[in-house]
């Protein structure tokens, strides 16, 4: 009622204050197609705030990532969910989240913290970089998620096709997509990509030889 009333005084920009954080999940999911369908036949500007990654990331043509008041990161979802600037962006935008990797793993890369997608692990049953145990399956149809306790990584998940044939403690390899890797500093920075690409050749070599 308070969007038909909104509407109906043509106004210059729309503010929504997350007004579908009430709604079950059906009825969310069914009124973020409608908003953004209201956005292209209006023509309109509006500025959405939420705490929910998935609706930023499916309504926004531009989206503001803010912590504490301060704006970590802005640019198009694709751009910060393929390039996160900084670490906070790095766990928020993305679902499931941002694998983060602490520890001499990350030091390895010269970072405080390694991130790599779930879907960036290409995962084998005879061998890899990382060695883990299966914790659990989340299956959602066609794809499925894997959670995985890495002895050098550390907890992680994966993501899979969803007629994977896993079980409770199965060991699995994981191997990173190099070119998929994130560094950031102890700062929560993102490292330039170039020293990370410079280091992952380097481990490579050593690991060849």
């Amino acid at each position: 009622m308070a969007i038909g009333r909104a509407i109906v005084r043509s106004p210059g920009v729309f503010l929504f204050d997350e007004p579908l954080s009430n709604l079950d999940a059906s009825l969310r999911n069914r009124m973020r197609v409608e908003l953004a369908e209201l956005h292209q036949r209006l023509e309109t500007t509006m500025v959405y705030v939420t705490h929910d990654q998935v609706e930023a990331m499916t309504l926004a043509d531009c989206i503001v990532v803010m912590n504490a008041g301060r704006i970590e990161q802005m640019g198009k979802p694709m751009a910060l969910y393929q390039r996160p600037e900084t670490l906070f962006v790095a766990g928020f935008i993305g679902s499931p989240k941002m694998n983060l990797i602490e520890g001499p793993l990350a030091a390895a890369y010269g970072a405080t913290t390694l991130g790599i997608r779930p879907e960036h692990l290409e995962v084998s049953r005879e061998q890899g970089e990382w060695k883990g145990r299966v914790r659990f399956i989340e299956k959602l149809g066609a794809d499925a998620f894997a959670y995985i306790d890495s002895e050098q990584a550390g907890p992680l998940t994966v993501r899979l096709s969803g007629d994977i044939e896993l079980n409770h403690g199965d060991t699995l390899f994981m191997t990173p997509q190099q070119a998929q890797l994130h560094a950031f500093d102890a700062d929560g920075q993102r490292l330039p990509d170039d020293a990370v690409r410079q280091r992952s050749s380097s481990r490579e070599s050593t690991l060849n030889h």
